[in-house]
């Protein structure tokens, strides 16, 4: 960091808390356990000052800005922050310039902090490309969105994707502790009720900026009401929504949720969108929601009606695509046509029965006539004889055993009579009737 950084640190009057207090030191990074935790990859290559390129892939507020400044810290590297909106080509050249030189001429890595990477184009990271390769410059990207869709292939190649997960409820409550009791934070008052500490962490959904604004705000309201303390309506006007009773204490959230899913399992369209609506005016991430609905169209719909998962796939796209408010329309949709589509759970029991036989009787061998036989040797043992190939059969069946010996005669699958399951069985019914001229 260069002499302005130092000074545009020493003045955090007027920055806002999030910002006030980021951590500068590793030890004091809260979250992201599973790649920065004693003896985890990402720690070590920090530690031993060998950090590669990285694209540090996650939701919003996990932290990717403040590790990347963290890393170069800790490695005494240069940070330079550059802006895919505001620089071009051009900028890149400059800047890869002035770390060919400070490598040279002072021994120290540039480490260049790439926010958004995803917003790119693709002659900016081509860019990149050479210099990265050749160590010039230590690449640090950010981006929430997938990388393996988002970021060119020969750049990620280069790189090392670290994933980062939303913050837990227990992790953002102690960054709010922190805040409170911070002299950079807000200096020892308000203090901040239970209750208000619950709201922040839990519908600050993992973001730790959002609840530290949240936090800022009603600190703000609470001191110009000449109040003390910060109550639960204080944080919910913060966060510009109301906690619906859906989640007290966790217990209502599953409540919610199972009704749900049971409406639809039970072909009641109203109380499917009713419940639906509670969640989400409630504040619940859409994604989860629709997590449940695709779950649900394979475990209670399946091939009853095949159409239900691809309609809840579709959904899924839609919300992504559209995001809210608009995305509760396809999300009624489904729900609607998932409470009213015919049922059907084999392919859960199936996959629960194919299960319990694989974890009773082991790894049985494959019959040998199911084999494939790609050498000479492998032919001569029998791998592959005797096989029929269906396609060449009346009907594109032939009657045949694919279980292997030892399991024969045991049932996996059992479909229902309902949708278009019914016709899959009565399919299945007549091929079975030609297995008396198994071979």
């Amino acid at each position: 960091m260069d002499l302005f950084d130092h000074a545009a640190d020493r003045d955090i009057a007027g920055k806002p808390l999030a910002e006030r207090l980021r951590p500068r030191r590793l030890e004091d990074f809260v979250g992201q356990e599973h790649v920065l935790g004693p003896g985890r990859g990402l720690r070590r290559a920090i530690e031993a000052d060998q950090v590669p390129s990285l694209v540090l892939w996650g939701p919003p507020g996990t932290g990717k800005t403040t590790l990347a400044r963290l890393i170069a810290g800790r490695t005494g590297s240069f940070f330079v922050p550059f802006s895919a909106l505001q620089g071009g080509v051009k900028e890149i050249r400059e800047i890869v310039a002035q770390a060919r030189d400070r490598r040279r001429m002072e021994r120290q890595r540039t480490i260049l902090f790439v926010d958004e990477i995803h917003r790119f184009s693709r002659s900016q990271q081509d860019a990149f490309l050479p210099h990265v390769e050749d160590g010039t410059i230590v690449l640090i990207g950010a981006t929430t969105e997938n990388p393996s869709f988002e970021v060119n292939a020969a750049l990620l190649s280069r790189c090392r994707v670290v994933t980062l997960r939303a913050l837990t409820e227990e992790e953002v409550g102690a960054l709010l502790d922190r805040a409170v009791a911070a002299p950079e934070g807000l200096g020892g008052g308000p203090t901040l009720a239970p209750e208000a500490r619950e709201a922040l962490s839990r519908y600050a959904y993992g973001d730790a900026r959002r609840a530290l604004n949240a936090l800022e705000v009603a600190a703000a309201a609470v001191r110009l009401a000449g109040r003390a303390v910060v109550e639960r309506a204080d944080a919910e006007e913060a966060l510009q929504q109301k906690t619906l009773l859906y989640d007290q204490a966790g217990e209502e959230h599953y409540n919610v949720v199972s009704a749900f899913i049971k409406s639809l399992r039970g072909s009641d369209p109203d109380a499917a969108v009713y419940y639906l609506t509670r969640m989400l005016e409630a504040g619940e991430e859409p994604r989860f929601v629709l997590r449940r609905m695709v779950i649900f169209a394979s475990e209670d719909v399946g091939n009853a009606d095949p159409q239900a998962l691809q309609l809840a796939v579709a959904a899924l796209s839609a919300v992504e695509l559209v995001g809210l408010p608009e995305g509760v329309l396809p999300m009624t949709q489904a729900a609607i046509y998932l409470a009213l589509a015919p049922k059907s759970n084999a392919a859960l029991t199936a996959y629960a029965a194919a299960r319990r036989l694989v974890r009773e009787h082991g790894p049985q061998p494959v019959p040998l006539k199911l084999r494939n036989a790609p050498t000479k040797l492998m032919e001569t043992m029998g791998y592959g004889g005797g096989y029929r190939y269906p396609h060449e059969f009346e009907g594109h069946y032939v009657a045949e055993r694919y279980l292997p010996d030892s399991l024969q005669g045991e049932r996996i699958v059992t479909l229902s009579e309902s949708g278009l399951e019914k016709a899959l069985g009565e399919r299945w019914r007549a091929l079975t009737g030609r297995k008396g001229e198994e071979g």
